[in-house]
């Protein structure tokens, strides 16, 4: 197909170009049929994830399964610009492919590599189209168990009928189901740990960092809080995030660590307005790149944030967590473990946002989920969470 071909495509509306691309798969498969084709040790694998940060982590066990089943063979990860930079480091990654809402040029870079075996983690009916259309002999593509997802649309369910459609089960751990997606290829994990990393250079800058700011990790109890979201449906008030850090200080002497993007600090600002005036702390927000967060993230005692991707950067570290999930199901993604507490409405009757459908929803019950949080369900969580991880209450406020 030409440059002036594929402009011209670019121009069309999108449910046109939708049906176009639709066509233009029905005739592949009129030729060359299903994608799939037994595969017994594929030298090439692709694996889909254009979500956001949070997601990407929690595919990162795909990549490990990958690896110690076929270590010789060559993974492929495509998703966005940012996800490109969580993944820096990992050794089970040997190319990233920025996925940049190009269908032609995807297609095209994908079509090159020859791939084996291929996979897209959520509906997706670009996703699936390239893959299909770049000539990958198997792929594999979730088909929505448990509930209703609005990214599963009618051309997605029909093209869907051409590759191996495999269940993504609603209200079950989403890494777990994640891994199902490699089964067709003779991958069977139940390995969900979560991999991350971050270089040296990282690592010096948030020693230095702490140093500066009298933070000595080895004997302070260093607690992160993150007030803002990506997400503005999950956001809980910045004035309870004070309060909680007025708590964290004032009981358990800990150091405070006020974290964020570039794009957080008017949040993080928010929350310092209503600090007590006792209550110290370092604010880190818009200081760090996405390599530094990471850095920093794994040195820290404990994290505490609404259910977003940074509280999941914590996980892959081993750092405890808190996740204040609101609106979220408790059971598809939030950090499980010993050391890691969700908070929600114990009272609610079901979650309103799931991994596969965060789109159409109950506006005022998303909110009323995450609003009807008090500070004092976190601090209990917190509670809880304190003899597992080594947090004592100081003598003072005994």
């Amino acid at each position: 197909m030409s440059g002036e071909e594929i402009k011209f495509l670019n121009k069309m509306p999108l449910k046109i170009k939708y049906l176009l691309i639709f066509f233009i798969c029905v005739a592949r498969f009129i030729i060359f049929g299903k994608a799939n084709k037994k595969i017994k040790s594929p030298k090439k694998i692709a694996i889909m994830q254009t979500a956001k940060l949070g997601d990407m982590v929690c595919t990162t066990p795909m990549f490990r399964a990958v690896k110690e089943k076929y270590p010789e063979s060559r993974l492929f990860v495509i998703g966005n610009k940012i996800n490109k930079e969580v993944l820096e480091g990992n050794p089970d990654v040997d190319e990233y492919i920025v996925w940049k809402n190009n269908f032609w040029g995807l297609l095209k870079n994908i079509k090159k590599e020859k791939i084996d075996f291929a996979c897209d983690t959520n509906p997706s009916f670009l996703g699936l189209a390239t893959l299909y259309l770049a000539g990958v002999p198997l792929i594999a593509s979730p088909v929505i168990k448990n509930g209703f997802s609005p990214v599963e649309t009618r051309l997605y369910k029909m093209l869907r009928k051409f590759v191996v459609a495999v269940p993504h089960h609603m209200g079950n751990y989403a890494p777990r189901e994640y891994l199902r997606l490699l089964e067709p290829v003779g991958i069977f994990s139940d390995n969900i740990k979560k991999y991350l990393y971050f270089t040296k250079q990282a690592d010096e800058a948030i020693k230095k960092f702490f140093i500066s700011n009298e933070i000595d990790i080895s004997k302070d109890f260093v607690v992160g809080i993150l007030p803002s979201v990506g997400n503005k449906i999950k956001e809980w008030e910045t004035e309870k995030f004070a309060q909680l850090a007025g708590y964290i200080y004032s009981h358990y002497n800990a150091k405070i660590v006020i974290m964020g993007g570039k794009d957080d600090v008017a949040k993080s600002k928010e929350m310092i307005k209503t600090l007590n005036r006792d209550t110290k702390f370092t604010d880190t927000t818009g200081l760090f790149n996405l390599d530094n967060l990471k850095a920093l993230i794994s040195k820290l005692s404990l994290f505490i944030s609404v259910d977003t991707g940074p509280v999941y950067i914590a996980e892959a570290f081993g750092v405890p967590t808190i996740d204040i999930i609101g609106p979220m199901d408790e059971r598809e993604q939030p950090p499980v473990g010993e050391k890691n507490k969700v908070v929600m409405m114990e009272s609610r009757k079901q979650s309103v946002l799931h991994i596969m459908n965060a789109i159409e929803y109950d506006y005022k019950e998303a909110r009323r989920q995450i609003e009807e949080i008090t500070v004092k369900m976190v601090v209990n969580k917190l509670n809880e969470l304190a003899p597992v991880i080594g947090l004592r209450i100081c003598k003072d406020t005994a």
